[in-house]
């Protein structure tokens, strides 16, 4: 049964793709068949008469056998807005069904999926529903991305409760400091550790050359991998 994790955040550009990017080329040197996805994305161009996104695309060509366009990423907006918003001005729905066949497909030529969300955690995805429905039809567990931050420890925390009140699996959190300045990085570490009930991954410093080849070490990936009990 190929497994998979959902990569979801603290708020838009905390790095989820960046992890998400270095999780699969880890994964690909532990001699896994992985491939990724990013389901919902907007903020797209057109390309040769197709939109694309740019992280979309990034995910795309890093599984180990490149799938077509439409199912790392089936539902694609041009304006950079809320995924409900951007339906409604396309005059279309989110179709969550669609999403997870898009998923099965992927899974059936892949020892794992890395999943990244969009946005944050409650981000709707209709008039009804949340990211959350996807999440849950899924049926994979959630690695959260915290943006090291002023203010962050806040997002964590409530983020992290909502997950498990939807009765998700949360396996872990990943702390990304995005501001280089930022003096009180450790201290929110600590805090967050002690205040989390999931484990602490990992933590990635401010990005200055990304390299995905070089964001997980090997002592982290083996931890990614005990806690989605592979």
């Amino acid at each position: 049964m190929t497994k998979g994790v959902f990569i979801t955040g603290t708020d838009t550009g905390v790095g989820k793709t960046r992890f998400t990017l270095g999780l699969i080329h880890a994964l690909k040197k532990n001699g896994i068949n992985v491939s990724g996805m990013k389901p919902i994305a907007s903020g797209a161009q057109w390309v040769n008469g197709a939109l694309i996104n740019e992280d979309a695309n990034l995910i795309r060509n890093s599984c180990n056998n490149v799938p077509p366009y439409e199912l790392v990423n089936p539902v694609v907006f041009e304006p950079p807005v809320a995924p409900h918003v951007a339906a409604r001005q396309a005059g279309m729905a989110i179709d969550i069904k669609q999403i997870a066949d898009s998923y099965e497909a992927l899974a059936s030529q892949s020892e794992f999926v890395v999943v990244e969300g969009i946005g944050g955690w409650r981000v709707p995805v209709s008039d009804n529903d949340t990211l959350t429905k996807l999440v849950q039809t899924l049926g994979i567990p959630v690695i959260l991305i915290v943006g090291l931050r002023l203010g962050c420890i806040n997002h964590a925390l409530l983020t992290a409760e909502v997950i498990i009140a939807d009765g998700v699996k949360l396996s872990g959190w990943v702390g990304n400091l995005l501001d280089k300045d930022y003096l009180y990085k450790q201290k929110t570490i600590n805090t967050l550790k002690q205040r989390l009930t999931c484990p602490h991954i990992m933590d990635l410093d401010y990005l200055v050359d990304f390299s995905p080849n070089n964001l997980i070490g090997q002592k982290y990936i083996k931890s990614i991998l005990e806690q989605l009990d592979m």
